[in-house]
């Protein structure tokens, strides 16, 4: 049984759209900006790599190991509630960001980002989906959330090139200030409360077990492709996350009241889901980090040269991910989650044709094909994830979503630099070993993508529209496979 959604106004509707918007679009850039800006932060804080790759993980690590927790507390405590706690965690951890003296003082900013940064998304399509009934109207507001997630993370380059060449590397994270008060004004005005009628408890050892597990992975990753992988610290991270991850699976299956549901994950829709979501982050967005870097230090591009390679990719994002708006149930799921993921897959096998001398648009081909993918995904991902679930649950089922999400990033970030030499990552690295390591990158990411592509086709297969209404019942019951 669900809560019915209160038909709201259209300021109100209007208002929570450009919140959850300007809030995600914030999120997203603070990924992506700080692509274009690792040069010059190398160059500041004279980190070694993996406390620049950290720059980058700790954010999203942080997100992914908090973001189920955070979205099981807003249904519990009030979404609005909690989104306010987000917003104001969130920019304080920015000005923290912008005034760290050392590399690990700004790693540890960013892990306190990326917490703040797990509060805001859990609760984001929760609050569009309160003010937002099934059909056109969430169809277009899921259009324009997809857009913002996609589009931010790929004009993020060329906002955080312009920040970090016309004033300061520290500037991409002064800017979410004013924004975050701005945010703030608007939700407290505007954005109406909305919360699980039945909550469900907190989940301590889950999540201890499964941040543990995560974090330990991710440091084993990176700290095996600087010091070498039969080093102790690497062999030690690795078999502390194996064993960190076991104990998370085997608690949930016992606990009453788990972080992560099983029986949400045994609807093979939702979990295919959860899958294609892990493997576009882990491919496309991972790899995102060190095309960039390519193009600043093989390529020697400045920091917005490098953002306006990506700008074309940007307008096509946006074009595509407005579009589904208006093929909304014309095209079933499964089709549109496994053609995007093809598009991504041949997009980044495209861009191997990355070359030490080569021109700086070698990459945008297959970096506008592989976007137009994720324009087409992001949208449909998250009218699959509030179909897959009820309005009651929709936090967690978010939290769920946006988890394997930035866990993918995380993962695919320290995986795929493995396959890069530690110091070609650098300035004054090797640009023939770091071409090379790309290319390798690139055609594994690739193959991820593809094996999310081949998880929809055979878990969505009878999944129909994610907005299509329920039958004559007239509740709003989740969808079925």
């Amino acid at each position: 049984m669900t809560t019915p959604i209160v038909p709201r106004n259209v300021a109100t509707r209007r208002a929570t759209l450009v919140a959850v918007c300007v809030t995600t679009a914030m999120l997203m850039l603070d990924i992506a900006v700080v692509n274009t800006a690792l040069p010059s932060i190398a160059s500041d804080l004279e980190p070694g790599v993996s406390g620049l790759q950290w720059v980058v993980d700790a954010y999203t690590l942080a997100l992914a190991t908090v973001v189920l927790s955070a979205g099981s507390w807003a249904d519990r405590r009030g979404r609005r509630h909690v989104f306010l706690i987000g917003i104001l965690w969130f920019t304080a951890a920015s000005l923290l960001c912008a005034l760290a003296p050392t590399i690990w003082v700004l790693d540890l900013a960013r892990a306190a980002q990326g917490v703040g940064g797990a509060v805001l998304f859990a609760c984001s399509l929760a609050l569009l989906a309160d003010v937002f009934e099934k059909g056109p109207a969430r169809a277009s507001a899921l259009a324009a959330y997809g857009a913002t997630i996609g589009g931010a993370f790929a004009i993020g380059p060329l906002v955080g090139g312009l920040l970090t060449e016309m004033l300061d590397w520290r500037a991409i994270f002064l800017v979410n200030v004013p924004i975050g008060l701005i945010t703030l004004a608007v939700t407290v005005r505007w954005v109406p409360e909305s919360r699980d009628p039945h909550p469900r408890g907190g989940d301590v050892p889950g999540q201890i077990l499964v941040s543990t597990g995560l974090a330990a992975l991710v440091f084993g990753l990176l700290r095996g492709n600087e010091a070498g992988w039969l080093e102790p610290h690497p062999v030690i991270a690795l078999i502390v996350a194996a064993a960190a991850l076991v104990g998370f699976v085997q608690h949930e299956l016992r606990t009453s009241e788990p972080m992560l549901p099983p029986h949400l994950l045994a609807n093979r829709a939702f979990a295919g889901a959860q899958i294609a979501a892990f493997a576009i982050s882990a491919s496309l967005f991972a790899v995102f980090v060190y095309t960039t870097i390519y193009l600043q230090n093989v390529l020697h591009l400045s920091p917005v040269e490098a953002g306006l390679v990506y700008l074309p990719a940007t307008v096509a994002m946006f074009v595509v991910a407005g579009a589904t708006a208006k093929f909304d149930g014309r095209v079933p799921v499964s089709v549109s989650l496994t053609c995007s993921l093809l598009l991504v897959a041949v997009g980044l096998v495209m861009m191997t044709a990355v070359d030490v001398t080569g021109s700086k648009y070698v990459l945008l081909p297959g970096f506008v094909v592989a976007c137009v993918g994720a324009g087409v995904f992001n949208p449909v991902m998250s009218g699959l994830v509030l179909g897959e679930s009820t309005s009651d649950h929709s936090g967690l089922a978010a939290g769920i979503n946006d988890a394997f999400r930035q866990t993918g990033i995380a993962v695919g970030v320290a995986g795929l630099g493995a396959f890069l030499p530690a110091q070609s990552m650098l300035p004054g690295g090797s640009p023939h070993e770091f071409v090379d390591g790309l290319q390798q990158a690139l055609l594994v990411a690739a193959f991820i993508a593809a094996l999310g592509a081949l998880v929809c086709a055979a878990t969505l297969r009878t999944t129909r529209s994610v907005d299509e209404p329920a039958e004559e019942t007239g509740g709003s019951a989740p969808m079925t496979v």
